[in-house]
């Protein structure tokens, strides 16, 4: 049986909006606004908007992909690891 491609893809299996969701929870919005200095993330910022954008700017989501993965390098909190409300 031959091996998945995506076997070695560390965001295999994760989607942009639990992606979005995790930083936004982690940095919160001004945060992630000074990170990554586009629109979605500094004026009235959503998940919503923000994956619209994302979708459509390969640049941009490649620079959320790549702070993604820098942060689940690091100790701290992640989206499944936050307490419940």
């Amino acid at each position: 049986m031959a091996e998945s491609p995506q076997r070695n893809n560390p965001l295999h299996g994760i989607t942009l909006e639990a992606i979005v969701t995790e930083l936004s929870q982690r940095l919160g919005w001004p945060e992630l606004g000074e990170r990554i200095p586009i629109r979605c993330f500094r004026f009235d910022p959503s998940v919503t908007s923000s994956l619209k954008f994302l979708r459509k700017t390969p640049w941009a989501r490649a620079k959320v992909e790549a702070l993604f993965l820098d942060l689940r390098s690091e100790p701290g909190p992640r989206s499944d690891q936050l307490p419940l409300p």
